[in-house]
């Protein structure tokens, strides 16, 4: 997949999903079933607008986001390096 030519600006988590998801050998379908199966209702393009930031996050979302890929909460709002 190549990469986002820009990001925008409705949240600040997307980029550090992108990063955690990958670290984990984690596909965005690996990633969508895992929240589905936890109760949150999104598709592969409200994922994807995550990611790019072009979506913002609610707590439930952002919470379940950091139990899957087990992390910290805020692992998901500090600096990674690609």
């Amino acid at each position: 997949m190549p990469k986002r030519k820009s990001v925008g600006s409705e949240n600040l988590i997307g980029q550090n999903i992108v990063f955690l998801r990958k670290s984990k050998g984690l596909k965005q379908t690996d990633l969508l079933a895992q929240l589905q199966v936890r109760g949150i209702d999104i598709n592969q393009s409200a994922l994807s607008d995550i990611e790019g930031q072009n979506r913002k996050v609610s707590d439930r979302e952002l919470l379940t986001i950091a139990e899957i890929l087990g992390v910290p909460l805020d692992a998901l709002f500090s600096a990674h390096e690609d």
